[in-house]
């Protein structure tokens, strides 16, 4: 097979919100675009392209990740959660109703990346003080906010038995 490498095509296996997906890709192609374009999953922002704005943050194995800086064949065999994942209008996540009841969420843009941050932080270090939730969040740029009502609405959901997860 003589194939030049920009017509070369990729399987990718993932679980994305628990639901099991198997997609042809070319390698090249970001875990960003492939959420946003292949699955229709819109929650995914594109914000800086280069990994500085957090608007793309997903869960990748429990993990936040840009998914901007994720090749889509990084993903393969992972598990990924985006915004859509973690809860819905009549089921909030913890951190869903949170960031509305203080507030967080203004324009929305940084939100869905925001409040996976948020999870991702919450998950590992269930307890933080308000310094490690300002570090938590660091890679997520908000315009609106001033992020007070962000880190106290993720220090409320730490404050409840077990961080929300």
């Amino acid at each position: 097979m003589d194939e030049k490498l920009g017509d070369e095509i990729v399987e990718i296996s993932m679980e994305v919100n628990g639901i099991s997906v198997v997609l042809q890709t070319p390698p090249n192609r970001t875990l960003l675009s492939v959420l946003r374009e292949d699955l229709h999953l819109k929650g995914v922002k594109e914000g800086c392209g280069i990994g500085e704005c957090g608007a793309c943050t997903v869960l990748m194995n429990g993990k936040a990740v840009n998914a901007c800086m994720v090749l889509a064949p990084k993903a393969d065999r992972a598990v990924i959660t985006t915004i859509e994942g973690l809860g819905d209008e009549e089921h909030l996540h913890p951190l869903q109703a949170a960031f509305i009841e203080h507030g967080a969420v203004q324009c929305g843009f940084c939100t869905p990346g925001m409040v996976l941050s948020a999870k991702a932080l919450l998950d590992e270090n269930p307890h933080p003080t308000r310094l490690e939730i300002r570090e938590g969040i660091s890679g997520n740029l908000c315009r609106c906010t001033g992020y007070q009502q962000i880190v106290d609405a993720i220090e409320s959901v730490a404050n409840r038995k077990e961080g929300g997860s």
